[in-house]
């Protein structure tokens, strides 16, 4: 098994809350890959665990979280909640459900998982959020999956998410997104940040800069992530790649480097459409 590797800097959220500025993602894990996976991960020195309602292994993330050994207080854990729960009442009825499922008493990050606007009740579901922020069941409230015209409808009450979570990588730069993020304060978090397929990680862009470095291709898009100041969560249950994908802040890509993993962003028709998709 690698040796442990250094911790991720954190990087510091609207309201103050210091969170890790890489993680593990737990999708599609069930509760025991999870409890095992989540374990091993903290032991290597990652604090930011992502999880979800939707996943169906929160319970699972618990279990690692309380093998690992490591105090609660130090281990960052994020969830989200589906759309059934997207009114103020469901908000904390959700929180409640997954902090039993995660044997918690606080969450540190809760998300709106998806803005479903056909429903058009995510605006009331994140006043939820703000309800549970005040009562001290979450440390920080956010979204995921939200578009700059989901974002203003919370923009126009005068609610900002701390973190936006979205599908972001090289190849969907989601720089429309970004923008407002970067304008409002929001920290960008990146679900899939290593892409979906694998075949991104062949480009030669990637593969030019990981020989340059003597690191992986996934190290180097990772990089990209964070020299951006964007907060990835690759998912893994390799303890080899766990290490790798951990193992990021230790060189830092040259601005030309950047600029050619940047001009990979294309129209994806496949990409998964939030004004029409969610759960």
């Amino acid at each position: 098994m690698p040796t442990p590797t250094s911790l991720a800097p954190t990087i510091t959220l609207s309201n103050g809350v210091e969170m890790p500025q890489l993680g593990l993602g737990t999708w599609p894990m069930d509760d025991a890959e999870a409890a095992r996976v989540v374990a091993q991960a903290i032991g290597m020195g990652y604090r930011l665990i992502d999880t979800a309602e939707n996943y169906g292994n929160e319970r699972g993330v618990g279990e690692g979280l309380r093998a690992s050994g490591v105090p609660r207080e130090q281990v960052f854990i994020t969830t989200k909640f589906n759309k059934q729960w997207h009114s103020v009442e469901g908000a904390q009825q959700a929180c409640d459900a997954s902090l039993l499922r995660l044997g918690l008493d606080y969450v540190d990050l809760l998300l709106v998982h998806w803005p479903n606007p056909d429903q058009d009740r995510y605006v009331e579901a994140f006043e939820g959020l703000v309800r549970l922020l005040e009562a001290g069941k979450v440390r920080a409230i956010g979204t995921s999956n939200f578009k700059p015209t989901h974002l203003q409808r919370l923009f126009d009450l005068g609610l900002v998410p701390h973190v936006n979570q979205i599908h972001l990588d090289p190849y969907h730069g989601r720089h429309d997104v970004v923008q407002v993020h970067c304008e409002r304060g929001i920290v960008t978090e990146a679900w899939s940040p290593l892409g979906r397929a694998g075949a991104m990680l062949q480009e030669p862009a990637i593969l030019a800069a990981a020989e340059r470095h003597g690191r992986t291709a996934g190290q180097v898009v990772l990089r990209w992530h964070t020299q951006q100041g964007y907060v990835p969560i690759p998912k893994s249950s390799d303890p080899v790649r766990l290490a790798q994908n951990l193992d990021v802040f230790g060189f830092t890509l040259s601005d030309g480097e950047m600029a050619a993993l940047s001009a990979l962003d294309r129209v994806d028709p496949a990409m998964l459409d939030s004004d029409v998709f969610g759960h």
